[in-house]
C-alpha cells in the first residue's frame, strides 16, 4: 500500500501534516496520514481498500460521489459534511480535494479538518444572538416615555457587546427618555457587567435617555465597591416601583 505512493519524501510530508488526508482512487483508499488516523480512530490497514464513501451519511454519498468524479480534473471547493469515525460517532469537518497522479494513474487527495470547536462556539454565538434578540424584544413599556429592560443569567463580554449593539437601537425605535435596567434577575455581578453599565449609560446618555438600576443586591454593590468602580453617577434603587417613584419625584423638580 505505502510503496504505491511513489514520491517518498511527499508521502513523509503527508505523514506530519496536521491535517487528515486521504488518497484514494477508483472509490478505494491507498493511503491515509497520522492524523486522519488520529480522527477516524483507525490504522492505514484497516481501512485500505475500502470506499471513500463509506465515511459519509448514506444521504450524502450521492453528492460526495459526484464530487470525486470531477475532482479528477480540477480541485473541487471547499465544504462542510459530517463524516463517521470507525466507532460510528460523528464529527464535523471541512472537506477539500484535488487530482493527484500516481506513476500513470490519477488519484484524489482529500483533506479532512475537523471543525468540531469551531461549530461549538458557533452554536453558542447563535444562542446568544437568539437570546439577546429575544432580551431586545422584552423592553418593556410601562410609561409613555419609560420602559424597562430585565436582564437575567450571567452576563459574559459576548453578551455584553450583543446587548450594547441592540439596546440603543430599540430605545431610539421605542421613542424612551427613561430605561430602567433591572437587575435582579443577574446573579453574577463582574468587572464584564460593570464595564456593560457604563458602556450602555454612556451611549444611552448620548442619545438623551437617562438610565436607572433596579434590583441591584447588596452583595453586587460591595463587589463593584471592592473592584474601585463608581456606580454614583447612574441612579440606583431596589425594584421597578422604586424606580418609577423615582422618575415621578424628579421629572416633577
Amino acid at each position: 500500500m505505502i510503496e504505491s505512493i511513489t514520491d517518498v519524501d511527499y508521502k513523509e510530508v503527508m505523514e506530519y501534516s496536521l491535517d487528515p488526508l486521504i488518497i484514494h482512487t477508483d472509490y478505494k483508499i491507498i493511503y491515509i496520514n497520522q492524523a486522519a488516523e488520529k480522527l477516524f480512530q483507525t490504522t492505514k490497514e484497516e481501512v485500505a481498500g475500502s470506499s471513500p464513501l463509506d465515511i459519509f451519511q448514506e444521504t450524502s454519498r450521492g453528492a460526495i460521489r459526484n464530487r470525486i468524479t470531477a475532482a479528477y480534473e480540477k480541485p473541487a471547493d471547499v465544504i462542510e459534511e459530517t463524516v463517521y469515525r470507525t466507532d460510528g460517532t460523528q464529527v464535523p469537518v471541512e472537506l477539500y480535494c484535488h487530482p493527484v497522479r500516481m506513476g500513470k494513474r490519477k488519484a484524489i487527495q482529500s483533506y479532512i479538518r475537523d471543525i468540531s470547536d469551531r461549530k461549538v462556539m458557533e452554536d453558542k454565538h447563535q444562542a446568544v444572538v437568539k437570546e439577546i434578540n429575544e432580551l431586545s424584544a422584552t423592553i418593556v413599556p410601562i410609561l409613555e416615555d419609560t420602559a424597562v429592560l430585565p436582564l437575567t443569567g450571567k452576563i459574559d463580554q459576548e453578551k455584553a457587546g450583543q446587548i450594547l449593539a441592540v439596546i440603543p437601537e430599540k430605545v431610539q425605535k421605542q421613542q424612551l427618555n427613561h430605561l430602567i435596567i433591572d437587575f435582579s434577575g443577574i446573579y453574577t455581578f463582574d468587572h464584564v457587567v460593570i464595564d456593560s453599565l457604563f458602556k450602555i449609560n454612556g451611549v444611552l446618555s448620548l442619545l438623551g435617555v437617562k438610565t436607572i438600576l433596579a434590583g441591584l443586591r447588596p452583595e453586587m454593590a460591595m463587589e463593584a465597591a471592592r473592584m474601585q468602580m463608581d456606580l454614583s453617577e447612574i441612579p440606583a434603587v431596589a425594584d421597578v416601583k422604586e424606580a418609577l417613584s423615582y422618575l415621578g419625584v424628579h421629572s416633577s423638580r
